[in-house]
């Protein structure tokens, strides 16, 4: 705590705040308090509240040398900001305290794992990021890096591995009391992979195995791994890197989960189903925790890398994370819901039954830009399209719209305030064969968050739709009908 770096870091904190004109700030996402946020860290609870951690720079709204920003929740909605957890202070992490993970301590001190990194010139005269692990502990609110060197490094990966692309460390606490981390690497066979470490204490590891890799068939390098038993399956999630489009993947960044199975003796994982984690526009960085009462529950950052030059006009901070979901498997897929605090903030109940739709139409009391809305739409022979306008007025709105001929639904957000030319609409094959679509959305002034049929997929998107756009509307090419159910939500 001795560190200039962090002491100028919080002394920032304290001087700026979370200021933000009047209504744009999300109320249930977290944000960062000032600056710059994406990946979340160190997700955990920890004496008897909920931590989440985040790659943050406090300065400006663009990535630069990156902290830990620091946040605690007894609900996973409402947050309570503290000074800035880690800065860029060690020699070994000058160029920045990249993502990782927490766990506790026999003793009850909090272990903070991360990818310190520090730039070195290489032989050809290069300036090369140099990707290492190193650890912090501390008692939940200040951190002291304990070592001066990182407790892993190129030496410790298997021969012909990137010392350039190692990071981003997952670690649990096994039944015997030891540690186990997951940590992504680059192989020259493997590509990117998630790699097995073990340590009795939390401070001296040792290489174990590969669990699973890409091999040229998910994207060139993994970021961000987990690895966790959910109902008798056994999960590895990673977010592959420049990816090429094919089936339900697209270009770029995303998320994927395999699913199969796990001998812990002799630490071999068997993939088994392979599983797009979101299907929208903003989804990034996923890390999971497990909660006292067993829940699996999964945050993410809502972003996507080619949109970070859009931002909430006049706002002091840039990204937010997605709300909470809990996790579980149905039929050997990942199902998502919204975690279930969520519904202690229902506040007034708006509810149409069976309403017919043709054409395009409002619905009373239906609107809003932070609301829980459910929607059940069965549409009828001959139905072309069934569309939803969110956050809409008469310059602007976001569209779902689904084609029953083709079970295709398409979120559109080309007319929600953007300035750039980036990705606006994305498109998902409805998975099942009922006729009766069912949707969730969830709505919290700069994003969008859509939980199709129970949380079998879901579609994500960030927002800036000026606030005063605020309407619902609906419309039928043919003939629908219309279950709409609104929660507003009160903070």
């Amino acid at each position: 705590m001795n560190s200039p770096i962090l002491q100028k870091a919080r002394a920032y904190e304290a001087q700026h705040g979370p200021e933000i004109p009047a209504g744009q700030r999300p109320v249930y996402h977290l944000t960062p308090w000032v600056g710059w946020m994406n990946d979340p860290n160190g997700f955990c609870f920890y004496q008897g509240q909920y931590h989440l951690f985040y790659q943050y720079y406090p300065y400006k709204t663009v990535w630069g040398p990156m902290h830990w920003g620091h946040a605690v929740s007894r609900d996973l909605l409402h947050w309570e900001y503290l000074p800035a957890a880690l800065a860029p202070d060690a020699p070994f992490d000058q160029d920045g305290c990249f993502s990782g993970s927490a766990a506790e301590l026999p003793d009850g001190r909090q272990l903070l794992l991360y990818t310190s990194v520090c730039k070195q010139e290489q032989p050809d005269g290069e300036m090369r990021e140099v990707q290492t692990q190193s650890v912090a502990v501390g008692d939940g609110l200040d951190y002291e890096k304990p070592f001066a060197a990182p407790v892993l490094d190129a030496k410790d990966l298997p021969e012909g591995w990137s010392r350039f692309d190692f990071r981003d460390p997952k670690i649990w606490q096994e039944p015997d009391g030891s540690y186990s981390a997951v940590i992504v690497g680059q192989g020259r066979a493997e590509g990117g992979a998630a790699l097995l470490f073990r340590s009795a204490d939390g401070f001296h590891w040792e290489y174990v195995t590969i669990l699973d890799a890409s091999r040229g068939e998910y994207g060139v390098m993994w970021e961000c791994p987990d690895f966790f038993e959910l109902d008798g399956k056994q999960v590895l999630m990673a977010g592959p890197m420049e990816m090429h489009a094919r089936d339900e993947y697209h270009n770029g960044h995303c998320v994927i989960a395999l699913i199969g199975s796990y001998d812990p003796v002799n630490h071999r994982f068997v993939r088994e189903n392979v599983q797009l984690m979101d299907e929208g526009i903003d989804f990034y960085a996923t890390q999971t925790l497990q909660a006292p009462d067993g829940r699996r529950i999964m945050t993410a950052w809502m972003q996507a890398w080619a949109g970070i030059s859009d931002k909430p006009h006049g706002a002091k901070w840039f990204g937010q994370t997605i709300c909470p979901r809990e996790l579980h498997i149905r039929d050997g897929r990942i199902i998502q819901t919204p975690v279930r605090e969520l519904d202690a903030a229902h506040g007034e109940r708006v509810f149409h039954s069976n309403v017919p739709i043709s054409g395009e139409t409002s619905l009373e009391g239906i609107g809003g830009r932070v609301a829980d809305l459910t929607l059940t739409v069965t549409p009828e022979a001959g139905c072309r399209t069934f569309t939803v306008k969110l956050a809409a007025d008469a310059g602007h709105c976001t569209t779902l719209t689904y084609e029953p001929r083709t079970r295709r639904l398409t979120l559109d957000r080309s007319q929600a305030g953007f300035h750039q030319d980036i990705v606006h609409i994305r498109s998902c094959t409805v998975r099942g064969e009922s006729e009766t679509l069912s949707l969730r959305i969830l709505l919290d002034r700069n994003s969008v968050e859509v939980f199709i049929n129970g949380g079998e997929q879901t579609m994500t998107a960030c927002i800036y739709t000026p606030q005063e756009a605020d309407g619902i509307t609906f419309a039928a090419d043919g003939k629908a009908l219309l279950t709409a159910e609104q929660y507003q939500l009160s903070f």
